[in-house]
């Protein structure tokens, strides 16, 4: 079993006070909060944080763990159990052993977790990797996760970063623990996520872009119809309202088109012949030479 050196964990000496303690914690959990923090092991680096504050802010645990968790002989176990507030089940096997049923199992002079029964099973973490069309859309999809394949009910407008939770999913245990799903996206040819906005890029012939019209863009939805102003410049972006990502307050973003003027590879003779009177008139005009 590790031992868990609580102090180091939240970076403060031995002989820090209750209010050292609290601050110590509160600017760590605001550091490795899941919802802040991305990176592998934030979430496993945040419960540990919180284990060490539970035993740390607590006087009589805090007693405890300085008489008997660093000690190298085994004393005698003081009597009882304890009570912890919160979900203790996700600590770990070093906190148990200290507070979940006497220190039986931490010197090796027996223990009352059997008496409790089996512990709940840990949770699991993994990633899944969605088309956007799929997190935009939803749904039931099967997934190869690990040795196992699942079915798997994605919320529609899942998010980057968000965890799907499959209950009973995670180590065996009574109850068994669950398995949590992390989203990732996958890059779309077609279009881009920014908040809860969509962006695309809209092909646009040349004339069009000068004299306004209709052009069909993707959505996330299927084709729709969008104006072109006349006159417009390669680059513009077009608003589509209400076409972008559900917003987790209800409603919807917008998709912006961005526009990219285009040319025909291979020309009519008709079509070539009306550019060449088109050149004409800018050499008229003196805009080329």
């Amino acid at each position: 079993m590790d031992y868990k050196d609580y102090y180091a964990i939240l970076g403060v000496p031995r002989s820090a006070s209750q209010d050292e303690i609290k601050r110590a914690y509160r600017k760590l959990a605001r550091q490795y909060h899941p919802d802040v923090n991305k990176d592998p092991g934030a979430e496993e680096k945040f419960k540990e944080i919180g284990e060490a504050y539970a035993v740390l802010s607590d006087p009589e645990k805090r007693k405890v763990y300085d008489q008997y968790g660093t000690a190298k002989a085994p004393p005698p176990p003081p009597p009882g159990g304890w009570h912890v507030e919160g979900s203790p089940e996700d600590f770990s096997d070093f906190f148990q052993t200290l507070f979940g049923g006497g220190l039986g199992d931490l010197f090796g002079v027996g223990s009352r977790r059997s008496a409790r029964g089996p512990r709940r099973g840990r949770d699991y973490q993994a990633e899944i990797t969605l088309p956007l069309e799929v997190a935009y859309h939803g749904g039931q999809q099967t997934m190869q996760i690990g040795d196992e394949r699942l079915s798997v009910n994605i919320p529609a407008g899942v998010r980057p970063g968000q965890r799907i939770r499959l209950p009973g999913k995670g180590a065996a245990g009574n109850p068994p623990g669950d398995l949590y799903l992390t989203v990732r996206l996958q890059p779309s040819p077609t279009f881009r996520l920014q908040g809860d906005d969509v962006y695309t890029t809209v092909e646009v012939p040349a004339p069009l872009a000068v004299v306004g019209g209709k052009v069909k863009v993707p959505t996330l939805d299927g084709f729709v119809e969008l104006t072109i102003p006349p006159r417009t410049q390669a680059g513009r972006k077009l608003r589509l309202r209400g076409k972008g990502w559900p917003k987790k307050g209800g409603g919807r973003g917008d998709q912006y088109a961005e526009v990219k003027i285009v040319i025909p590879q291979h020309p009519s003779h008709e079509e070539e012949r009306l550019y060449r009177e088109l050149a004409e008139l800018l050499k008229k005009r003196g805009v080329v030479s």
